[in-house]
Formats: C-alpha cells, structure tokens, sequence
C-alpha cells in the first residue's frame, strides 16, 4: 500500500502531454521490454503530469525547436505500484538510482519527467553522456568525461528546463522534478484510471 501522508493536497489535474502539443515525442520504454526491468510495466505508452507541469514542459520543447531540438519523454506520472516494484527488483548497491517506496516518488505524484532530446529532422534520440536508465557514473548531470557535444546537449536540456522551474536529479541527467511538487498526494492509479480520480484525494490529513 502506498504510505500514508500527513496534510491537505491539491486535487490531482493529471494532463497527458501529447494532448497539450502532439510534437512532444514519446518513448515510453517502461510500456516495452526495453527497460531495466526487461519486460513491459505499463499497459499503455502513455505519458501525464499535473497540469502546471505539463503546461510548463510545453514551454521548454516550443522553446528548444529553434535551436533544433525537441522533447523526447520516456516516462512521467508512474504508478506507486511500479515504484515498489523497481525498489524490489533493483540490487542494494543501485538503489540509489531508484525510489524507496516507503517515501514514494515525485513521479508517483505526477510532478517528475524523464526526457531527453530528439532531433526534429530526423525523428532520431539525440546522444548524450549516457543511455537513459544507465545506473553509471555516467549518468550524473555534472560528468565531466565523454564526448563534449553530448555534454553540451544534456546542459542545454537542463538549462531549458530550469528556465522553466524544473530542478534535475542529483545522478540523473533525465530526471526532472517541477516546483510545487510536495502539493500533490502520491497516487497508486493506473493509466486507464486517470480521469476518475476520486475527489478525496485532495484532502489526506490523518
């Protein structure tokens, strides 16, 4: 069961991205068996955050088409029960890389993104220091070592993204939480379920 939490929350308005701009493109790797996991998690490829989040996000990907670039999300409002599941599949010595369950995650809030770039003439994933989900050294925002256009795309997406008051994961380049985050209830609802979001979970003061 998702942890009990103390306080009044915002009423969930999770917005599925592309409805807000069909450009952002999607690779929902946790929807296929190409993830750490090594088998599909989602049902649907499918990517919500709240609606500031989102709204904001469109801003940075209208914001990077001028300098050739656009939103490629892998992943963004993530059931807890999922969350549960990367902690019990993880080892000990990576779990660092992924959310302790008991505390939930900001992506089971609806307030963390995991993106990258993609290239608008060619439809193809930039590269960048590392893959995404690569639990390596590599992955930090502040690795200095490999090829320095790779750095400097994966420094123009962060830049583009605290524009916007986003604030990048300490050892993950493509994670994103937005402001405002600790408003929002942790959530255990499908995909398949969001739009009958209960009145209730706006309110959890125990």
């Amino acid at each position: 069961m998702p942890p009990r939490e103390k306080g009044t929350f915002r009423t969930p308005d999770l917005v599925e991205i592309v409805r807000l701009d069909p450009t952002v493109k999607l690779d929902v790797r946790y929807a296929t068996a190409n993830n750490f996991v090594g088998r599909p998690v989602y049902t649907q490829a499918r990517a919500f955050l709240q609606r500031p989040a989102a709204e904001a996000l469109v801003r940075v990907h209208r914001g990077l088409q001028p300098k050739g670039y656009g939103l490629l999300v892998f992943d963004a409002y993530r059931p807890w029960s999922v969350t549960k599941l990367f902690w019990d599949v993880t080892p000990r010595a990576k779990r660092a890389f992924v959310a302790n369950p008991k505390k939930g995650s900001k992506h089971n809030r609806g307030c963390a993104v995991d993106l990258s770039l993609f290239d608008p003439a060619t439809g193809s994933e930039v590269e960048m220091p590392s893959a995404y989900d690569e639990m390596s050294p590599r992955a930090s925002p502040d690795y200095s070592g490999g090829i320095a256009e790779s750095r400097a795309r994966r420094d123009l997406l962060r830049s583009a993204m605290e524009a916007e008051g986003f604030t990048v994961e300490p050892n993950e380049w493509w994670h994103f939480n937005c402001r405002g985050w600790r408003e929002y209830p942790i959530l255990d609802i499908p995909f398949e379920g969001i739009g009958l979001i209960p009145a209730s979970h706006s309110v959890r003061a125990k």
